[in-house]
């Protein structure tokens, strides 16, 4: 019984605990609750105050901005005017005008209940949330069309809750001052649909070349879909893009019962560039088109802004002049020495400083319209105008090569076993990096570049504005599939002509409002991309490019001038396929250089791979780039590249390796003058064409009983050389021309069968390697035992009465003149010092025992 109360007891006590746990938990729930509620009161006063205060900023309904998009204004460089564009490129419709098949197109994709609501539709808007999670992202917007008008009107396009509340209220202030009619028919003529064009009606014109009248059901379609992103819709450059967001169209038109599911999918079936006009119909109407194209995508890339309907004053980084003269060198006949009409050029003309875009040649044809821009939009290889990119500017920054670093051009190949070759199919062994460079050869390059390692390789180039998606060996001499623009290549170029400072290519300054005080300012960030050495010897090494190396045409006279050629190959694949029998053809010909005031990027080729640029115009990209820079050169201050105190220029013996200082006594012709990073420059002198010490105390001794010479010398060994001091003997016989006789490490020589009577002068010259002493020399006169013995056989004779004479009639056996065609006989000088035996056994100057 103890133990059962004992239970009952504790169970007791465990609920009366539980009772209170669940009573303190309701109460913080409904605390929380609490909370909640006046934390909502408090946010929704809150979101009052600031709503209105949004709405009190509001901008004024503005009945002229309600139907015409502004057009936009273009400046130079210096401020001055150069264009407008906009509001010529707009065709005004009235509401009476547009067709029921365009407005059910446009109503059923923007704004279905556009005739229910007040400006703001809250049923659209939880429609569209939903259809937007159960059939795709994109198949319904939330915005109703009365909105879009006040967006395009009044406000940017940025997403914050201030611009909704303003559009909110905007919108609701338009529905109570304007008719459904009149506002649809702001909306129609006010939409951009890309190509710088505004309004339903001209695009049907500039697209189909229609009235809206004629437009069939897939074309009111695809015009209704353009609006939600025009450019990314545009038919022309996104087709496939363009056909989805037609299809997207339709299937809402029967989804609202604007279109039987039996038009729906005939619509379907239809491609979308059926009945389109061709993009060569649409001439240019701008000055300076492929520059103006290139402010308009800056502008767009922005995201807030529309330079053909925001009333934009757009400052650029455009110089006329040279613009002009870039278009003339493209279109003008005869100025440049194309070969044929075909033959197309991408020209970048950049600052070196600032990297502002001065002018662009896009193209050779003439008045098209956002044309296919070679300068920008061509990606092809680069050939040899890569390896300052990705192989000799690596070596410098990452492992502090120098301009003299030796390397050696020969047979080689890729890590994978594939062969690399030179362009000749030759090769020149130990070389320089600065004649590899401004003699472009292949190997060198790619041993550059396994050297640095691919990783450091890429880097670099990523730091100039080169990103690419894949990244091998063979990108060292530019055989790489993804390619580069002549933009691209002048941008990173002109990083080597500045010090090392990159600024991505730009061709818009600043932005200026249609309120003419807000100023967006567009400059890119400059970043430090290299060392300053880096970019200084890779210039220096450049300059030799067109002083001894592949681009001496494109030399401008009085303008110091650092730059690469680039030539592509094609693979043997290619030539069987294209049927190409030249072998010194190319698909793609480059020049990239720079001066300190402009940086040019050339490129010249064909539209079609498979054309090739033969031989006889392979250097029409240097001789463009000349011309070029001659013109915007004139006049202008042209200062040569400034040295920066970390690097210095020592002279260097050639060939010697590692590198060592030329000497008091290298011959001119064998010295180069090299730069080096600061510290890491050679301390050692040469000591190849040092003059040694001369032999000294030379004698020379005539042994009679040996019949020999003994000629002997001294001479100062220093023990710590590690090559030893030979010494050369010479000598020449009676005043003869001097024969070498031997080379010996002794400081003597017995020399036997001397020729008696004989008049013999020794030369002794200390050698070590390619080092020579000064000559010293010694003379000696042997006896004339001969002629010793016929004075005592005159002596007897001069008591005969009569010699006996020669018979006229007996034939002399004395020597003749030779028969015509034979050589006179020789004076005996060689055969008598051949006659001299050096002796080796006795090399000591001493004589035998």
């Amino acid at each position: 019984m103890s133990q059962q109360y004992k239970s009952r007891e504790e169970r007791k006590k465990q609920q009366g605990i539980k009772r209170k746990k669940q009573k303190r938990g309701k109460k913080l729930v409904f605390r929380l609750i609490f909370m909640l509620f006046l934390l909502g009161v408090i946010g929704a006063i809150g979101g009052g105050i600031t709503a209105a205060y949004y709405i009190s900023q509001a901008p004024p309904l503005d009945e002229t901005l309600l139907k015409d998009p502004i057009a936009s204004e273009i400046y130079d460089k210096d401020g001055n005017f150069i264009t407008r564009i906009g509001t010529e490129k707009r065709k005004y419709v009235e509401y009476d005008d547009i067709p029921k098949l365009v407005e059910d197109a446009i109503l059923a994709t923007e704004d279905n209940r556009f005739y229910k609501h007040h400006g703001i539709d809250l049923i659209r808007l939880g429609g569209a949330v939903i259809a937007n999670i159960t059939e795709g992202f994109g198949s319904e917007g939330a915005s109703t069309l009365t909105q879009q008008v006040v967006k395009n009107s009044f406000l940017s396009d940025e997403k914050t809750i201030k611009r909704k509340i303003q559009e909110a209220w905007l919108a609701y202030q338009l529905e109570q001052n304007y008719s459904k009619e009149e506002i649809f028919e702001m909306y129609v003529n006010k939409i951009y649909m890309s190509e710088g064009i505004h309004g339903i009606a001209t695009a049907a014109n500039y697209y189909y070349g229609k009235e809206l009248n004629d437009l069939k059901l897939h074309e009111a379609a695809l015009l209704a879909g353009m609006p939600q992103a025009p450019n990314r819709y545009n038919p022309y450059n996104n087709p496939e893009a363009a056909e989805k967001r037609r299809n997207t169209v339709l299937y809402l038109m029967y989804k609202h019962g604007r279109i039987t599911k039996e038009e729906m999918e005939a619509a379907k079936q239809i491609p979308v560039t059926e009945g389109l006009l061709s993009e060569e119909s649409h001439v240019a109407s701008n000055k300076y088109e492929a520059f103006i194209d290139l402010v308009i995508e800056e502008v767009e890339a922005l995201g807030n802004y529309n330079v053909f309907s925001d009333g934009l004053k757009i400052y650029t980084t455009l110089e006329p002049e040279a613009q002009e003269f870039v278009e003339k060198m493209l279109t003008n006949d005869g100025m440049i020495p194309f070969p044929d009409d075909k033959m197309q050029a991408g020209i970048a003309l950049i600052d070196t400083k600032t990297g502002e875009i001065r002018a662009v040649g896009g193209s050779r044809e003439k008045d098209v319209k956002r044309g296919f821009n070679y300068a920008v939009d061509a990606k092809r290889q680069p050939g040899s105008t890569i390896k300052p990119i990705l192989d000799y500017g690596p070596a410098i920054e990452y492992l502090q090569w120098s301009t003299y670093h030796q390397i050696v051009d020969e047979p080689y190949t890729y890590k994978d076993g594939t062969p690399i070759r030179n362009y000749d199919g030759s090769y020149q062994g130990q070389m320089t990096i600065r004649k590899a460079l401004y003699l472009s050869r292949n190997i060198p390059a790619l041993k550059a570049m396994q050297a640095v390692g691919l990783e450091k390789s890429r880097e670099f180039g990523e730091k100039l504005g080169l990103h690419f998606e894949n990244f091998y060996e063979s990108y060292s001499i530019g055989g790489m599939g993804e390619g580069v623009s002549p933009l691209e290549m002048a941008g990173a170029y002109a990083a080597f002509g500045n010090n090392g400072f990159y600024t991505k290519p730009y061709a818009v300054k600043k932005i200026v409002l249609r309120d003419g005080e807000t100023e967006i300012n567009t400059t890119p960030e400059t970043t430090v991309a290299m060392k300053d050495y880096t970019a200084y010897m890779i210039t220096d090494m450049l300059k030799d490019v067109l002083t001894v190396g592949t681009g001496q045409k494109a030399r401008v006279s009085g303008v110091p001038i650092a730059g690469k050629t680039g030539t592509t190959n094609y693979s043997a694949e290619e030539r069987q396929k294209y049927n190409i029998t030249n072998s010194k053809a190319a698909p793609d010909i480059w020049f990239v250089g720079y001066s300190t005031n402009y940086t040019a990027a050339v490129w010249t080729g064909y539209e079609k791979r498979s054309d090739p640029i033969l031989p006889k115009d392979q250097k029409l990209a240097q001789y463009i780039f000349k011309t070029l820079m001659t013109e915007v050169s004139k006049g202008k201050d042209n200062p040569d590249f400034k040295k920066p105190s970390s690097v210095v220029e020592v002279p260097v013996e050639v060939g010697s390796n590692p590198p060592k200082l030329a000497s008091e006594y290298t011959p001119k012709e064998e010295i180069v003058y090299e730069l080096f990073v600061r510290g890491t420059e050679p301390t050692e002198v040469s000591k190849k064409y040092d003059k040694l010490e001369a032999p000294f105390n030379i004698q020379a001794k005539y042994h009679e009983e040996e019949h020999e010479i003994i000629l002997t010398w001294d001479y100062e060994i220093n023990e710590e050389e590690e090559i030893p001091v030979e010494f050369e003997v010479s000598v020449s016989f009676d005043e003869g021309p001097k024969q070498v006789l031997t080379t010996t490490k002794e400081m003597g020589l017995n020399i036997t069968n001397p020729i008696n009577g004989g008049v013999y002068t020794f030369y002794i010259t200390a050698i070590r390697g390619e080092q020579r002493s000064e000559e010293r020399s010694v003379t000696i006169q042997i006896p004339d035992k001969t002629k010793e013995l016929f004075d005592d056989d005159e002596d007897e004779d001069e008591d005969d009465d009569e010699k006996p004479s020669k018979d006229k009639n007996q034939q002399d056996d004395s020597p003749s003149s030779p028969p015509d065609g034979e050589n006179p006989p020789s004076d005996g000088t060689n055969d008598i010092i051949d006659s001299l035996i050096p002796n080796p056994d006795r090399q000591n100057g001493s004589p035998s025992n």
